[in-house]
């Protein structure tokens, strides 16, 4: 992808060029915004931008890249020298202070075959304290043609000192209001249809349960196929075991990162609904509602509980996603969070 392949974003991708043609690229970014995949791919493509054979020019500064020359092609296929990427290891999910060294240290050798050091590391947010104090000095004064970009979609679990040294860009959504993913939509349509149903007894909650546990089951498995198809050990199956095993523990908590984002915004659609919900227990313009479609299915719930009650409802989805955010077991979690429900 160039920018131009970015047309919701182009404000954002105004500012880069603006500070690529005056020569005036910052050393350390933050992008953030809904969607870590987009984050990735606008990194990507500063990245090959900086180092393309042939990039599209505005006098003699590179704006774009060709997309195409074999330094991009590299950078695409994540096997450049000089651009390095951080992912959250599995079995922490977060990212080590021994990930950072060792990061730090590539910085800092003189470009293979580039004329840029890129490092990009995705859901910065699962930085430890540890390894974040580790990065602080390289943050605030990286090598000489060198730049590092920070990714995440929760920019406020970032500490201070971290966000203080880089210049923060927001790839949000493009249009106006907030954008839910279509296929959340389409299964909070059916589990509000199952919450009209008479008041709900313990079954019932179980049963709601069930169906929030299969969603996000599918959701799993959905992940894994799109993330695996693209990981490099379905193109080179005789590279190095090393690396082999590297790749394969990349995957996996790229699988786990990418999961828990998509289940909060599945969690995040139910909460905008149960705010539809307390809105119209106040006597809010019907215009306020993120859903106006499934405003039926609010009513006949709201008939049943108090606006007390439905401000507790949103109350408990936050603290849910608090948990969620911690080692707790998800099952538990979430059965705990849908029994307090007022429904």
């Amino acid at each position: 992808m160039a920018f131009a392949d970015f047309p919701t974003q182009q404000q954002a991708v105004a500012l880069l060029q603006r500070s690529l043609e005056r020569g005036r690229l910052a050393h350390a970014y933050l992008f953030t915004g809904d969607d870590l995949d987009e984050l990735e791919a606008m990194a990507r493509t500063l990245a090959k931008t900086l180092n393309c054979q042939k990039p599209r020019r505005a006098g003699s500064a590179a704006m774009d890249s060709c997309d195409a020359c074999l330094a991009c092609r590299k950078i695409d296929h994540a096997n450049h020298a000089d651009v390095q990427w951080i992912r959250p290891e599995m079995k922490s999910r977060q990212i080590s202070v021994d990930q950072i060294r060792e990061l730090i240290h590539t910085v800092n050798l003189k470009p293979a075959e580039a004329e840029w050091k890129v490092a990009v590391i995705v859901a910065a947010d699962r930085l430890n304290t540890q390894a974040a104090n580790a990065f602080l000095k390289t943050l605030e004064e990286p090598p000489a043609r060198s730049i590092l970009i920070l990714l995440t979609a929760e920019p406020q679990q970032l500490l201070e000192t971290t966000l203080s040294r880089c210049l923060r860009l927001n790839f949000a959504g493009g249009g106006g209001g907030r954008k839910f993913a279509p296929e959340h939509v389409a299964w909070l349509r059916d589990f509000g249809a199952q919450l009209t149903e008479p008041k709900q007894s313990l079954l019932g909650r179980y049963r709601v349960l069930g169906q929030l546990l299969a969603r996000l089951a599918v959701l799993k498995d959905e992940i894994k196929e799109t993330l695996t198809a693209r990981s490099p050990l379905q193109r080179y199956a005789d590279a190095d075991p090393k690396l082999q095993e590297k790749w394969e523990e990349e995957l996996d908590a790229a699988i786990e990162a990418e999961y828990r984002r998509q289940r909060g915004e599945l969690l995040l659609t139910l909460h905008w609904w149960l705010r539809d919900l307390w809105l119209g227990k106040l006597g809010a313009d019907a215009e306020l509602a993120a859903f106006p479609e499934l405003r039926s299915a609010a009513e006949t719930v709201g008939a049943r509980v108090s606006a007390a009650e439905a401000l507790e409802n949103l109350r408990v989805i936050e603290q849910t996603q608090r948990l969620l955010r911690t080692n707790v077991q998800e099952a538990l979690a979430l059965e705990v969070g849908l029994l307090k429900l007022r429904l």
